[in-house]
Parts: structure tokens; C-alpha cells; sequence
């Protein structure tokens, strides 16, 4: 339960960041929005951690583990994700981020040996189709949901994403089961990236500068956003992950697209009625997974 509720919590976080990322990202662009957000998120959990004293909990051994789930989940998945929001809109993005869950399960179960009983399974396919259900029918008046790139591009990012976030989640696994805080683990993940990205960025590249010019507001909604996603949600994921299977928590930390629908409705554009419906289904996907529980 505690799995369930921290995924939960994670899904409600990423989903007002993506709220306030949204105008971000597209002025500084997919290398700087995610710089600025990384860099900022490292320093906050370096200091909560240390003044939690999660930092003894750390089994530095496990170094491998933790470079790789920082570049693939965090630097790879991140700028890949941007840059797939970025040219097809928060809807297509959004859609191609619900491969994650069925992802990670996958890779637990070939990497890890984790087991999932049927009602796990059925439940997660359940809930997937429900997110997809969601997604398809609960944003399609977006003004931002234009397609700005060929189709294939943004399927591309968007599965380059899906498949680097679950490596990430998989290389955590070990690292939290071992005792590791998540707090620390947190802090470790996004402190690496923020240093590989950083020393990218100062390659004379044109990628790395932003799009548009740099303005207060714009890098207080970047900050916000990063600590909204990268403090709270991917701490709060990390949580569900130590407490439960990696597939499990992935999919029930990806219902953004579910919780959003209120939010939709609030902001005066009530979303249709099979958003609703897959609403209902992810509701019912839940049930299922954690009907003998």
C-alpha cells in the first residue's frame, strides 16, 4: 500500500510540473530546460539529504548502477522527452510515456527475475489502457498539441525516453533493495546527470544554447517545475520502487494523464466522455492489480 500511495503521490507531482514546464521548455529548449532543472533539483537534494542524514545509508559500491540510471534515466530520458514534447505536444508525449510501465515490467522481469502474478498483470494492462484512454480523448484542443515535427521524430524521442527511464528505474532497483534512502539515491541520480550535462554544455554546440532568451520568469518556472519533478516526484517514485515491484510502480506512477483530467476541467475545458471512461478503467486496472493484495 505504501508503494501504491507513493506512486500516486509521484503521478499528482509530475503532473502540475508538467503544468508549469510546458511554456519553459519550448522557450529555452530541450538541452537548456533540462540543464537549468537538473542543476537546481541536485542542489536541493544534496541538502535535504544531508540534513536528513540519508547520506549514511549510502553503499557507494553500487556506483556503477547509479551512473548508469543518471545518464540513461535522467540525462538520455530527459532531453529525449523534452525534445519529444517539444515537437509533438504535451498529448503525443504524454501517450508515448505510458510505454514506461509496460517497459520496466518487462525489464524486471528479464534483468531482475521479478515475478508478477496475474491479477498484477492483467491489472497493469488494465491501467495502461486506461492512461492511453485518457490521454487520447482528455487534451485534444490543446492549442500547444500541434504537430511541429514529422510524426516519426517525435515517436522516436518518445520511445527513446520510455525505454531510458525504465533502464533508470531498473538500475535503482538494486541500489534502494540494499537499503539505500531514497532521498540519498535521489540525490546521487540527479547530481550525476547534473554534472555529465553541465560538462556537455560546454561543447560549442548550437543545441545547448537556449531557443529564446533567458528571462526571471522563465527560470523560476523551469526551477519549479524541476522541483516538482525531479525532488518530489522521483523521490516519492523511488519510495514506491523500494517498497514494491518495478513494472507495479512504474505504471501506477505514470497516471499524470488521469490526474490531470480535474485540472483540464478546472481550467474550463471539460474533457470528453472517454476521457472520463479511461478514468474509470484505470480505477478499475488498480482494483484488479491489488485485488488479493
Amino acid at each position: 500500500m505504501i508503494a501504491v500511495i507513493a506512486a500516486l503521490g509521484a503521478s499528482l507531482s509530475w503532473t502540475t510540473a508538467a503544468l508549469v514546464a510546458h511554456g519553459p521548455a519550448r522557450s529555452l529548449g530541450a538541452f537548456d530546460f533540462t540543464r537549468t532543472q537538473l542543476v537546481s533539483a541536485a542542489m536541493i537534494l544534496v541538502v535535504g539529504a544531508g540534513a536528513t542524514g540519508a547520506w549514511t545509508s549510502v553503499d557507494w559500491g553500487f556506483w556503477p548502477l547509479y551512473v548508469t540510471a543518471s545518464l540513461a534515466g535522467v540525462v538520455v530520458g530527459n532531453l529525449a522527452m523534452t525534445a519529444c514534447l517539444r515537437r509533438g505536444g504535451p498529448r503525443r508525449s504524454q501517450l508515448l510515456q505510458a510505454t514506461v510501465g509496460p517497459l520496466s515490467a518487462c525489464l524486471a522481469w528479464l534483468i531482475l527475475g521479478e515475478h508478477f502474478t496475474w491479477n498484477m498483470l492483467v491489472g497493469g494492462a488494465v491501467v495502461v489502457a486506461g492512461i492511453i484512454m485518457a490521454i487520447l480523448y482528455g487534451s485534444t484542443k490543446d492549442p500547444h498539441d500541434a504537430l511541429k515535427s514529422p510524426l516519426v521524430a517525435v515517436i522516436a524521442f518518445g520511445l527513446l525516453s520510455a525505454t531510458a527511464q525504465a533502464i533508470g528505474l531498473i538500475a535503482m532497483k538494486p541500489v534502494l533493495d540494499a537499503g539505500a534512502d531514497p532521498l540519498a539515491a535521489s540525490a546521487i541520480r540527479t547530481g550525476l546527470a547534473a554534472i555529465a550535462i553541465t560538462v556537455l554544455a560546454l561543447w560549442p554546440a548550437q543545441f545547448v544554447e537556449p531557443v529564446s532568451k533567458r528571462t526571471p520568469g522563465v527560470v523560476v518556472s523551469t526551477i519549479v517545475s524541476g522541483t516538482l519533478g525531479y525532488v518530489v516526484a522521483v523521490s516519492l517514485l523511488l519510495v514506491a520502487l523500494k517498497s514494491g515491484n518495478t513494472g507495479i510502480a512504474a505504471v501506477v506512477g505514470s497516471l499524470s494523464p488521469v490526474v490531470m483530467l480535474p485540472i483540464i476541467w478546472r481550467m474550463s475545458r471539460r474533457p470528453p466522455w472517454q476521457a472520463w471512461l479511461g478514468a474509470g478503467v484505470v480505477v478499475l486496472g488498480i482494483m484488479i492489480m491489488f485485488a488479493n493484495s
